[in-house]
């Protein structure tokens, strides 16, 4: 039967009028379905292009996809953005994923032998030196809390915290460079790690890297005053690896005497012309604590008695999906990108700005950024030192926003345990049978997938969602926050 075009003039609200455009279509049952598949994703990234997997033995098509197919003739994927202040949907996944990795390394399993729980491990605390004093909320041992030495006793969530008692005394220059060189600063503290501990053990390096393996994995997390620190799982394993037991020597108490020998000797000097020299090393306020074999619960910010495989595995899960949200900065690069923050186009004479920044190389105005004036502060001097030819190759322009870090939010030693990939292709497998599956139910034959030759080819078109898709989208949203909350409260089962 022929659908009767319809009027929608009346209707304001473009996402309700693209909704009911979208509800008068022949399959709005898939919109619905294809939406609904992205789990409450933010910002879908738009394909167009096919797939087709064929039999090479009897050239049979086991399975085809042509997104033309589609009502809206794209396919909507998940955007995989890690950044939960970006997409909430996506950030779940990563931090589930770094949860199972972090616990596969303490307590076994996704092909790491179950006997590294009784490895000496250790959870590593690495925090940034002082740049100026700022206010803060001692506590007694008791936690009750103490003046701060403005005087006042600030509450928790009080805004002044974290920022310097004297702006005009605080090195914000020191802070930026601390932050931007604190990925070397890691590996150079790693690299140092080792050393120390051959030196504490009375051994040759070529000795202990012939009977003794270190393994880590580690997560940047920012503090109130604007700066990175690293919680990191460090572990002893055997020459092979995980599959050996570390030798007798290698006790907890090695590993933290080997810590704190390694945070006083890692250190990076920083040569400069306009700054003068700097050098970039650790606080002095470090924490080394042993991590039980197994346990539950859920380690918050306040430390409790003992540190188990699970409590770790979720702590650092968490702070690998943050950004810089802690610090009060924005999420999000201020960089023009039609200029690359250069403040003109390439090719066009120095004089003639970019039309997009009007010449300031930055997508948003600096001063017009609704954060605190000590996080302002702090991206404007990234953004200024970024542009000294010494500090080019660290693009601090690029990464001001991030208040001058630039390295991996989340990372591991090869040897520590599976990887994100891995986790990803056991998804995609199980996907690949439960679509099997489907086959057999509906009479086909089963397949050899080690056989079976794929083709395919996809074109970017865009990202975000159609005003209807959004509305739709929000009310997948809004029932994936509504179970959440029920099982929270154990109305529904876990």
């Amino acid at each position: 039967m022929h659908r009767r075009d319809l009027d929608l003039r009346h209707v304001i609200s473009p996402g309700l009028r693209d909704l009911i455009e979208l509800a008068h279509t022949h399959d709005f049952d898939r919109v619905q379905q294809q939406v609904r598949d992205l789990h409450g994703c933010t910002s879908p990234v738009n394909l167009h292009g096919f797939t087709i997997t064929t039999d090479p033995t009897t050239k049979e098509v086991v399975r085809s996809y042509r997104s033309e197919d589609e009502p809206s003739g794209r396919l909507l994927t998940t955007c995989g953005n890690r950044r939960a202040s970006r997409c909430a949907a996506c950030s779940r996944v990563y931090a589930a994923d770094t949860y199972h990795l972090i616990k596969a390394g303490l307590s076994g399993g996704k092909n790491v032998a179950e006997t590294v729980r009784d490895h000496p491990r250790a959870f590593v605390t690495l925090t940034a030196p002082s740049f100026g004093p700022v206010h803060n909320r001692p506590t007694t041992n008791t936690g009750q809390p103490h003046p701060c030495a403005c005087g006042d006793t600030h509450a928790e969530d009080a805004p002044e915290l974290g920022t310097p008692l004297n702006p005009a005394t605080y090195d914000y220059t020191g802070a930026v460079l601390w932050n931007a060189h604190a990925g070397q600063l890691w590996a150079r503290f790693t690299t140092y790690l080792r050393r120390a501990l051959a030196e504490h053990l009375g051994m040759t390096q070529k000795a202990l890297n012939a009977a003794l393996r270190v393994s880590f994995a580690k997560v940047a997390e920012y503090q109130k005053r604007g700066l990175v620190h690293f919680h990191a799982v460090i572990r002893f394993d055997g020459p092979d690896g995980h599959t050996t037991a570390p030798p007798p020597w290698a006790t907890f108490d090695a590993l933290s005497a080997a810590v704190g020998l390694a945070v006083e000797r890692a250190r990076l000097t920083i040569e400069s012309d306009s700054i003068g020299e700097r050098v970039i090393a650790w606080g002095g306020r470090y924490k080394v604590d042993p991590i039980t074999a197994l346990g539950d619960g859920e380690l918050t910010d306040a430390r409790v008695a003992e540190y188990t495989d699970a409590k770790v595995a979720g702590y650092i899960a968490k702070y690998a999906t943050k950004n810089a949200e802690g610090a009060g900065t924005v999420d999000r690069t201020l960089m023009c990108r039609p200029c690359g923050g250069r403040g003109y186009i390439r090719g066009t004479p120095l004089a003639v700005g970019c039309t997009n920044c009007h010449g300031t190389g930055q997508a948003e105005p600096i001063k017009a950024l609704p954060v605190q004036q000590h996080v302002r502060q702090m991206i404007r001097t990234a953004w200024d030192l970024g542009h000294l030819p010494e500090f080019a190759h660290l693009k601090l322009w690029k990464w001001a926003h991030m208040l001058g870090f630039r390295g991996h939010f989340s990372s591991k030693s090869r040897a520590y345990s599976t990887t994100l990939g891995a986790l990803r292709d056991v998804r995609r497998a199980w996907r690949l049978a439960q679509a099997e599956a489907a086959r057999a139910r509906a009479g086909h034959p089963a397949t050899d997938e080690t056989t079976l030759v794929t083709a395919s080819s996809w074109t970017y078109l865009s990202s975000g969602y159609r005003p209807g898709e959004e509305l739709l989208a929000a009310q997948v949203r809004h029932d994936i926050a509504h179970t959440r909350r029920l099982k929270q409260e154990g109305l529904v089962p876990a």
